[in-house]
C-alpha cells in the first residue's frame, strides 16, 4: 500500500521533461515543484474546497451512519411485523433507480438542495449496500439481550442508543469508514448541482483543473501560442499532486480505524 503512495508523491515532484525522458521513478532525477505552484496557485480556492469537502464529509457520514444503523436494526429485528417486505423494498433498489432526470427533478423542484451543501450530503446519506452489510450483523445480536432490556423498563430508543450502538461499534466503524471515503471522493453530485464558486468540493475543483489544462495544451495553436513547449505544462505531474491532494487525509485516517476495520469484517465469522 506505501510503496505504490511513495511513487505518486515522487512523481508529483518531479519535472515534466524528465518524466517523458525517464518515466517514473522513486527518486526523481530533478526536484521540482512546478506541478505544486499550479495547483496552489489560488491557495484560497484550495483551502475553501478543503473545507468544503470536509464539512460534507463529517455532517454526511455522521448522518449516513445513524439512518442506516437505524434502517437497518429495524429490518433485522425478527418481531418486525414487516421485516420481509421492508427488506425486498431496500433490497430492489440495488437494482433498478428512477434514472438521472427524476434524480435531478427531485433535487432541484421538490427538495431545492441546489448550489446548497445538502446537495452533496443527502444523495450518499443511505446505501442499500451498506444496510444490508449492517442488517447481517445486527441479526447475529442475541434477542435475548433486547428482551433483557425490556424487562427492566428500556423503551426501543433507549435499546437502540444503549445497547445495540456499543455492542455495534466494529461493524459500525467499519461502515462509516466506507461512507466517508464515499463522501471524500464524490463529485458527480456537485457536478451536477452546485454551480456556485464557494461551494464547489475538492475533488470537483481539482477535475476542472485537471481539464483546463488539458484543454489548454492541446489548444495551442488556437490560443495562439504554437510555439510553446508542451513539455513544460506539468500534466502527468499536476495528476500525481491532485491524488496526493485528495488521498492524503484519507490515508492519514484509515490507520486510526484499521483495528475495527477488520474487526467489523470478521465479526459476523466470529459470532454465534
Amino acid at each position: 500500500m506505501i510503496i505504490p503512495f511513495v511513487l505518486v508523491v515522487s512523481v508529483s515532484f518531479t519535472g515534466e521533461a524528465s518524466l517523458a525522458r525517464n518515466g517514473y521513478r522513486f527518486i526523481p532525477d530533478t526536484f521540482v515543484l512546478t506541478a505544486y505552484r499550479y495547483i496552489f496557485k489560488v491557495p484560497d480556492v484550495i483551502l475553501r474546497s478543503y473545507g468544503v469537502t470536509a464539512l460534507v464529509t463529517v455532517i454526511g457520514t455522521a448522518a449516513g451512519l445513524l439512518m442506516t444503523a437505524m434502517m437497518a436494526y429495524t429490518i433485522s429485528r425478527p418481531d418486525y411485523k414487516y421485516k420481509n417486505v421492508t427488506s425486498f423494498y431496500v433490497f430492489f433498489t440495488m437494482l433498478f433507480s428512477g434514472g438521472l432526470v427524476p434524480f435531478y427533478m427531485l433535487m432541484t423542484q421538490y427538495l431545492h438542495a441546489k448550489d446548497t451543501l445538502w446537495a452533496m450530503i443527502l444523495p450518499g446519506l443511505l446505501s442499500a449496500w451498506n444496510v444490508m452489510i449492517l442488517r447481517g450483523f445486527f441479526a447475529k445480536i442475541p434477542m435475548e439481550i433486547i428482551e433483557s432490556a425490556k424487562m427492566d423498563g428500556a423503551r426501543e430508543w433507549r435499546i437502540f442508543f444503549t445497547v445495540i450502538i456499543p455492542l455495534s461499534t466494529p461493524a459500525l466503524a467499519t461502515i462509516g469508514l466506507l461512507i466517508a471515503f464515499g463522501y471524500w471522493n464524490e463529485w458527480f453530485n456537485a457536478l451536477l448541482f452546485i454551480d456556485e464558486q464557494r461551494l464547489v468540493p475538492l475533488q470537483l475543483l481539482l477535475v476542472r483543473m485537471l481539464n483546463s489544462m488539458e484543454v489548454m495544451t492541446q489548444n495551442l495553436a488556437l490560443l495562439g501560442i504554437p510555439d510553446l513547449d508542451v513539455a513544460q505544462f506539468p500534466t502527468m505531474s499536476a495528476r500525481m499532486v491532485m491524488v496526493v491532494l485528495a488521498a492524503g487525509p484519507m490515508m492519514l485516517v484509515f490507520p486510526f480505524f484499521q483495528r475495527y476495520f477488520v474487526q467489523g469484517l470478521t465479526v459476523g465469522s466470529l459470532k454465534g
